[in-house]
């Protein structure tokens, strides 16, 4: 019966007929499109209860954040890179080798942990650059901090996600994310507002839900994870592997200093926009709160990308490979159609829900009009970043990390500099600043398109040139 049950679960993982069509990268990509979009819901509700109180508070929120994630980006995309490993082993059939992956994953998150802690003087000279007010510096601080110390929740998490989405069990993962958000945003209500016995904390409010409902994701994973199913068909290791942890350290770090090079150009991006006033740096929130919205379930998308090809290419199966990215476009480019017509049609509505509840100041009535424009003018940057996910993360996940990491870096530093020129240096304001950045990614798809195209991923993966 268990050996039964061991067999069906690989043959229909593994079954040829469907290798790499829609329906394929859907049943491993809808799950992640999800579970993504419960993580996107989480981080949205932060900022949706802060704007309530305080567009300022919004404001911190999005820089205090984005900072969070730009020193854990380096780590978790180490780590995350085991998605790639956990996969080729898998469609290699060493299946003994994923559980050994996530094992090094393990050792290699409890390394990063006090690492993590290391990096804070660097944020905070970074705030001490960007020219916004002494109320959201002050808040945006003391979000990050908070934060910060939930790091090891979300490198161990990192581990079990990256795991199951190698072995396309990315059902787990949307169920887990989905209790997380369910955990996240009623905590998050109490504590930011004060209910019952709780005091409002306010912005640090949101930092304790945050904290509690990636520990609550965490603690499904993990039991799933310690299940007798599957520790049948991929056993438990405790040992460290020195060949695995090396490969996942080398090929991880390429992985994972191109997401936090790009992420720390987000973050210069923000505090870019944030500098030429409050205004602006209310209309730039609400903007990239509806970015975030759209693009985050793209990334669901990219890590179906990585984990198909990443399987296709340890089975040896190059068709399936180009099948998988095909379909993986296919499916972003609707999504993205979709998104880009509500950004359109409806930038009032969106740029409404953020509306505070006492706006005394007059600042969100100020930044309505630019936020309006500049959702408008997003509808171009979303359809352009389904090719910048689906291509980055097929690279990926046929092993070509390091040559990924230099073309985004450049890329995104290339944007940053946009930015910087139009907004500052000739003072042309920020509707033709964040033109200039919208159109700098324009770049990002042709690039890594090319690179898809030359096959040089065939001969890093030995696959060879007629593949």
């Amino acid at each position: 019966m268990l050996y039964q049950r061991r067999k069906t679960f690989l043959k229909q993982i593994l079954a040829a007929p469907h290798r790499g069509n829609i329906r394929d990268v859907m049943i491993v990509a809808l799950p992640m499109l999800l579970s993504m979009s419960f993580d996107t819901i989480m981080t949205f509700a932060d900022r949706l209860f802060l704007a309530k109180i305080d567009p300022e508070l919004m404001n911190a929120a999005l820089a205090g954040g984005s900072a969070q994630v730009m020193i854990m980006t380096f780590f978790n995309g180490m780590i995350a890179y085991s998605t790639a490993q956990v996969a080729q082993n898998f469609g290699a059939k060493r299946f003994k080798n994923c559980s050994k992956s996530c094992t090094q994953a393990t050792i290699l998150a409890l390394i990063c942990t006090p690492l993590v802690l290391l990096v804070k003087p660097f944020v905070y000279w970074m705030f001490s650059l960007s020219e916004v007010s002494p109320v959201q510096l002050e808040a945006q601080t003391a979000y990050f901090d908070t934060l910060l110390y939930g790091a090891i929740i979300i490198l161990f998490r990192q581990v079990l996600v990256s795991f199951f989405s190698g072995i396309g069990k990315t059902k787990v993962i949307m169920v887990a994310a989905f209790v997380g958000l369910i955990v996240n945003v009623g905590l998050n209500y109490v504590l930011i507002f004060g209910v019952g016995p709780f005091p409002a904390c306010g912005i640090l409010g949101a930092a304790y839900g945050t904290i509690i409902g990636n520990f609550s994701t965490l603690l499904i994973l993990f039991i799933q994870y310690c299940r007798k199913h599957t520790r049948e068909i991929f056993g438990f290791s405790f040992s460290f592997h020195k060949g695995l942890f090396f490969e996942l350290l080398r090929r991880g770090s390429a992985s994972g200093t191109e997401m936090f090079l790009s992420m720390f150009a987000f973050q210069s991006l923000i505090l870019l926009f944030h500098g030429m006033g409050p205004s602006v740096a209310t209309a730039a929130t609400v903007m990239f709160n509806w970015d975030m919205v759209a693009y985050v379930p793209l990334l669901g998308l990219e890590i179906a990308a990585t984990s198909l090809v990443g399987r296709y290419v340890g089975a040896k199966d190059a068709a399936a490979v180009r099948r998988s990215v095909r379909s993986s476009l296919w499916i972003g480019f609707f999504y993205s159609l979709l998104v880009a017509i509500i950004f359109i049609g409806f930038p009032g509505v969106l740029t409404d829900i953020f509306r505070p509840e006492n706006d005394v100041a007059g600042l969100f009535e100020r930044s309505k009009p630019l936020a309006e424009t500049m959702l408008r003018i997003a509808f171009a940057y979303v359809l352009v970043e389904v090719g910048l996910v689906v291509f980055a993360g097929s690279l990926r996940g046929a092993g070509d990390t390091f040559w990924v990491m230099v073309a985004m870096v450049i890329l995104n530093w290339l944007t940053v500099l946009a930015l910087w020129l139009c907004g500052y240096v000739f003072d042309l304001g920020p509707v033709a600043s964040w033109v200039s950045v919208v159109v700098s990614f324009f770049l990002f798809p042709i690039v890594l398109f090319y690179r898809w195209r030359s096959g040089s991923w065939r001969r890093l993966m030995s696959l060879g040139p007629q593949a």
